[in-house]
């Protein structure tokens, strides 16, 4: 009896290494910055199953045109990427806004709010306005997210002011910071700079 139950805990503690390995493969394989040095062929090659879309068009505001692929289009894992040349062999940037299987090796997620961002950052960010193409952009003020080449946007969960709005970057008192309650509404990550 006693070897039996040796061998049963002995397949038990197996099986449950083997599921803690599996766990960080998976999540590792959806972390985005593990992207950045892939091609339109070996992202194809490593996500099977996410319903490529492919196209071209308008980006920094309609100046410049690049083709892109959607990953898992239409669904919460979706991701997209815009291509530095039409063979798509060089990222330009990855972008997501749901909070789905994607992350970032920062800890910075969707939702992530911006008391949060500060205290990652080790100083305090500053934020553009709302209502235009860059909206609620982050700048890390030279703090430790600076380098990471991840660009964040801010979303409010309350309707801002005219105050908070347009190109420039936003004077606010603390208190009202806080009334807009702020999260983290996209995450890209700029590898053509």
């Amino acid at each position: 009896m006693r070897k039996i139950i040796l061998i049963v805990a002995v397949i038990f503690m197996a099986a449950c290494n083997s599921a803690k390995k599996g766990t960080s493969v998976g999540t590792a394989k959806y972390t985005v910055e593990n992207l950045g040095k892939m091609s339109a062929a070996d992202i194809q090659k490593n996500y099977p199953d996410a319903n490529i879309e492919q196209g071209t068009d308008l980006f920094e505001e309609g100046t410049d045109e690049r083709p892109f692929t959607i990953l898992y289009p239409g669904t919460e894992n979706e991701l997209h990427i815009t291509w530095q040349d039409k063979n798509r062999t060089e990222i330009h940037d990855l972008r997501f806004s749901n909070n789905g299987k994607w992350n970032s090796e920062t800890g910075v997620d969707i939702g992530t709010t911006y008391e949060e961002l500060n205290k990652m950052n080790g100083k305090k960010v500053s934020f553009y306005g709302f209502g235009w193409d860059y909206s609620g952009a982050v700048d890390w003020n030279g703090g430790k997210l600076e380098k990471s080449g991840l660009r964040v946007f801010l979303t409010p969960t309350k309707e801002p002011s005219n105050k908070f709005y347009g190109d420039k970057i936003i004077e606010a008192t603390p208190e009202e910071i806080e009334e807009l309650d702020l999260k983290v509404g996209l995450i890209m990550i700029n590898y053509a700079i």
